[in-house]
């Protein structure tokens, strides 16, 4: 257990990232195929092929999720998610081709590095490329490389965010996973003590966002200039509408831990896919999804690394150990 998303039986991740250009990308790997669903919950989404995982639709499976940085410029990277998995000849066989089933879904990371760069159809594909059932790193890399936390403060008080993973297996052998890039207007919270991990860091002092929201303060941010993107992965058994219900249900764990969520100003969204195995509770399933992502969460912001200009939760106590304010 490497307490990741690739614990999950048929689950592979790759990232890619420019780390110059502080933009990246993730993908996903279900080589034998997963039904999927989803739940978009933020008002200012960027997705890619996410009608066809309503359950009245007719396909029932994909073959990878693409989660990038570059707002809408960066779906582009599915495409390259998709040609790799054409050439290892894994998609829906219609007959003529065998075509990969590869939804996807961004974030804006615009802000820093350089705007002009973003996640591209050969980043994609060397993501895919990249992908392995091992260890793979979190923070700073692939979709996770550009984010940042706590806008509601307006530009120049941000934090770091990133791309954090976790796992947890039950009696039965069946494990539950969660991949996220963490990229919110608001703040994110340990879920267990309450205590703010990263938000609005402003005169050497985390902000409390809703204290802001509650001073009726006007935030400055565009719309769709956030959003945190996610997967939850289960060897188990279940339909379309019962990972939607996953999908549902884990969108807690957003709620658990950034404050506020699902905000005109982020565009929220999480994939639920099963990769088979056997029946499990729906319930079960969606209220250990729901905790999985909260610690996934937590983790891509523990692991993040400060850049220039942006502190990260790691180094909050190094800074207050040694005094002046060089972050800001």
């Amino acid at each position: 257990m490497h307490n990741q998303i690739t614990d999950v039986p048929g689950v592979k991740v790759g990232n890619k990232e420019i780390q110059q250009a502080l933009t990246g990308c993730t993908a996903i790997l279900f080589e034998g195929g997963a039904v999927a669903g989803v739940d978009v919950r933020g008002s200012a989404p960027g997705t890619r092929e996410t009608d066809l995982l309503n359950p009245v639709n007719l396909v029932d499976k994909v073959h990878a999720i693409c989660l990038s940085g570059g707002s809408a410029f960066g779906l582009d990277a599915a495409s390259g998610v998709m040609q790799f998995l054409e050439e290892e000849e894994i998609g829906l066989d219609v007959g003529v081709a065998k075509v990969p089933i590869v939804p996807a879904a961004v974030l804006f990371d615009l802000p820093y590095g350089d705007p002009k760069i973003r996640p591209d159809k050969q980043m994609g594909y060397e993501a895919a490329k990249a992908a392995t059932t091992e260890r793979f790193s979190t923070g700073n890399y692939g979709a996770g490389c550009g984010a940042t936390i706590g806008k509601l403060a307006g530009p120049g008080f941000w934090m770091k965010g990133g791309l954090g993973s976790a796992s947890f297996r039950l009696e039965n052998g069946v494990v539950i996973g969660a991949i996220v890039a963490v990229n919110p207007a608001g703040d994110v919270r340990d879920s267990s003590t309450g205590e703010i991990l990263a938000g609005p860091y402003r005169n050497g002092k985390l902000v409390d966002s809703i204290k802001l929201l509650e001073q009726n303060y006007q935030p400055t941010i565009p719309v769709g200039s956030n959003t945190t993107i996610g997967v939850i992965a289960v060897n188990a058994d279940l339909t379309k509408a019962e990972a939607t219900k996953v999908a549902q249900m884990a969108q807690d764990g957003y709620a658990r831990t950034i404050y506020p969520a699902h905000t005109l100003f982020d565009g929220d969204t999480i994939f639920a896919v099963a990769t088979g195995g056997d029946r499990v509770p729906v319930d079960v399933i969606g209220g250990l999804a729901a905790k999985v992502m909260e610690i996934a969460i937590i983790n891509a912001v523990k692991s993040a690394e400060s850049i220039e200009g942006i502190i990260a939760h790691k180094d909050l106590f190094n800074k207050h150990q040694s005094g002046g304010n060089k972050w800001l």
